[in-house]
């Protein structure tokens, strides 16, 4: 298989697992973490996803070249079809996931690597990851959408160096930029991701994913939309037993300190 599910409580982890071909993302294995997806966004069980690569040298190297070469020699309509749709239906997909995804980097993220840790709400990465955007030295710009979320991570002449020169950033600079949270030693990586997982599930699902959609979606917005969309959001929590749990929990702990 080249995807790998666990489970441990509220929280799922998903595995890439091609560590002999450096975690390269062929069409069987991309195919495989959307199915994945599929099944956890359904499970009600699971309330955190963290998405790793097996071994220690890589997250992903990225789109698995000789397919992405048979697609490219098919012609545009095909590469478009086969490469950016497919590569676009994953990010976005982990971008717009309803429960929260903290992409665990344990090597380098390079290429599609590198655009799935963009696309992903929250990442953490070992020491020794590296990430990348080499596309350019195969002659084409990103095709997973990292010409668009890389600039709004890191800033445009940040990203454009990246895209540009095709050279390797480091963890500590990627956490600098806003492309990471954390950088932790690599034997402490999942450990530190379930943490921040915990963190997290600790709060109403409902309200999770309301954030998550606000952010998401307002980020992409005039301050004056997205203030709306944060209104809708709230507003579709109002009703729900978390928003019930949560106050009835902080009143009583306010009229014991009384």
């Amino acid at each position: 298989m080249a995807v790998r599910i666990d489970q441990d409580e509220f929280v799922v982890t998903i595995t890439i697992d091609r560590e002999r071909k450096l975690n390269a993302l062929d069409y069987p294995t991309i195919d495989a973490l959307l199915a994945s997806l599929d099944r956890v966004e359904a499970d009600d069980s699971v309330r955190a996803v963290i998405l790793t690569g097996a071994g220690r040298r890589a997250f992903s190297a990225g789109a698995d070249i000789p397919s992405l070469a048979g697609s490219v020699a098919g012609g545009p309509e095909r590469a478009l079809r086969e490469i950016v749709r497919r590569g676009h239906t994953l990010t976005r997909r982990i971008e717009e996931f309803p429960k929260p995804v903290i992409v665990a980097v344990n090597g380098l993220a390079y290429g599609g690597g590198c655009e799935i840790t963009e696309a992903a709400p929250l990442a953490i990465a070992a020491e020794h990851a590296t990430f990348a955007k080499p596309e350019i030295s195969l002659g084409f710009p990103p095709p997973f959408g990292g010409s668009q979320r890389l600039p709004r991570h890191v800033g445009r002449k940040r990203a454009l160096e990246m895209i540009l020169t095709g050279d390797p950033v480091a963890a500590t600079r990627a956490e600098q930029t806003g492309l990471v949270n954390a950088v932790v030693p690599a034997d402490e990586l999942l450990d530190a991701a379930r943490h921040l997982a915990r963190r997290i599930t600790r709060h109403a699902p409902t309200a999770v994913a309301a954030c998550l959609r606000a952010v998401t979606r307002g980020v992409n917005l005039p301050i004056d939309e997205g203030l709306a969309f944060e209104a809708a959001c709230f507003a579709a929590t109002v009703p729900t037993e978390g928003v019930r749990i949560g106050l009835r929990r902080f009143l009583d702990r306010t009229t014991e300190v009384r």
